[in-house]
């Protein structure tokens, strides 16, 4: 039997959830370190992670893990490989599952048919890849069956040849972003920064808020709370809410043109405090 899972992040609804670390199915003896550590959400990666002849032995590892206690979220292999039909027939009604992450996702029938294949109700996030699915994302988040959209930083590069320069990737980070909006979704999840500095991770995530995304792929348990920190409210914003929320209350501030704006600014301030364990007041 595994280790409880980090009870403030399984408290927490994937919607908000700020770090998503990925978690290698080559190295089941690693899935406790990984929900026990900051991680809002853990994925258990049998994707990437799991060479062609071991994807069968690292599949099954994860359904035994989520068996037998853990729970989380898997990437599965693209519906465009033979390992996918096998991932969502494995994965189906086992407890323990929050959810699947569908690589390369291209087209919105990706997601549907993906959610065709799991119990109902099993939310798909999809990873966005290429060039095709960054246009198409817009027909993604409004799918049947999508989750939250998240952005494959590597894969895109090596699909177009971008840079890691935030400039030349803020076309396709703004247009996750905005696709999410018309689809109703929560904030897309930015891509994994590679890097031991938590100085170079924190201006990875001004990047990321600064583009209206509000989590972040990580493959290291140890950036995790960089990024939580990096995508919550700063003490100065909840500060600044505390206090015009507490005018409110006593009928006290400059209610001007700009008051409804920033009183709903204050709100939503105040509910990521609150759900996050920030706000004190």
């Amino acid at each position: 039997m595994f280790s409880g899972r980090n009870a403030r992040a399984a408290a927490l609804p994937a919607t908000l959830s700020r770090s998503w670390l990925l978690a290698s199915a080559m190295k089941p003896e690693l899935f406790d370190t990984a929900l026990a550590s900051e991680a809002d959400s853990v994925i258990f990666d049998i994707e990437d992670a799991v060479p062609a002849e071991h994807k069968s032995s690292a599949r099954d590892a994860v359904v035994n893990a989520l068996r037998d206690g853990m729970t989380g979220w898997v990437r599965i292999n693209d519906i465009n490989t033979e390992y996918w039909a096998d991932d969502l027939e494995a994965l189906h009604g086992v407890p323990g599952l929050r959810g699947v992450m569908l690589a390369k996702t291209e087209k919105p029938e990706h997601v549907t048919l993906t959610a065709m294949r799991l119990a109902a109700g099993t939310p798909v996030l999809a990873l966005v890849e290429s060039a095709l699915g960054v246009e198409n994302a817009t027909a993604i988040a409004s799918a049947p069956g999508t989750f939250r959209l998240a952005f494959g930083v590597g894969d895109f590069r090596r699909d177009t040849g971008a840079s890691d320069d935030p400039m030349a990737l803020a076309y396709a980070r703004a247009k996750l972003v905005v696709a999410s909006r018309v689809g109703q979704l929560p904030g897309p999840i930015d891509g994994p920064t590679l890097t031991d500095s938590d100085d170079a991770l924190l201006e990875a995530c001004k990047v990321t808020q600064s583009m209206g995304m509000t989590g972040k792929l990580t493959l290291r348990a140890e950036q995790t709370d960089t990024i939580n920190h990096g995508l919550a409210p700063s003490d100065t914003e909840i500060k600044w809410a505390a206090e015009l929320l507490d005018e409110h209350e006593h009928g006290g501030g400059s209610r001007d043109g700009s008051y409804a704006p920033r009183l709903a600014r204050a709100q939503k301030i105040r509910n990521l405090g609150e759900s996050y364990g920030l706000w004190t007041s």
